[in-house]
């Protein structure tokens, strides 16, 4: 009984050896992957792209520019993943997945008004992500 009762002991030290609590290693993951500057600067992005889609006189090249800023801030997000929770980086990874999907159809959709509307359905869903991704961090954060 002692044996047992020493080697439960003794478990229970060791598994707390290192360990970090989720709160921790979210905050932790939070400040080292710069994801509060990230989503802002996405949110920017992307409010840019939406402000030439939704301009009828906005040339091909004024999509590319705006679309393919959208899409390298977005891949260097999405380089930051995985996080220490698993449902933080799903939501993520769906958010960054659904503004580089804006940011394809906005490069090639030129006068297009189906694909501009296409890549505005696309931008919603991944500003949408991201906030309801900074929730879920912070509430992980704070245990």
């Amino acid at each position: 009984m002692k044996r047992l009762a020493a080697l439960i002991a003794g478990s229970v030290l060791l598994a707390s050896c290192g360990s970090q609590s989720p709160a921790s290693a979210v905050r932790s993951w939070v400040h080292s992957s710069s994801f509060v500057a990230n989503s802002h600067q996405l949110r920017l992005d992307a409010h840019q792209a939406a402000v030439a889609l939704r301009n009828a006189g906005a040339s091909a090249r004024d999509l590319h520019t705006v679309c393919a800023v959208l899409s390298v801030d977005a891949l260097a997000a999405n380089a930051s993943l995985p996080t220490p929770d698993e449902q933080l980086t799903n939501d993520l990874a769906a958010s960054y997945n659904a503004l580089g999907n804006a940011a394809n159809v906005c490069y090639d959709a030129g006068s297009s008004a189906r694909l501009r509307s296409r890549a505005l359905g696309f931008l919603v869903a991944g500003v949408g992500g991201l906030a309801s991704s900074a929730l879920r961090a912070s509430v992980v954060e704070r245990g």
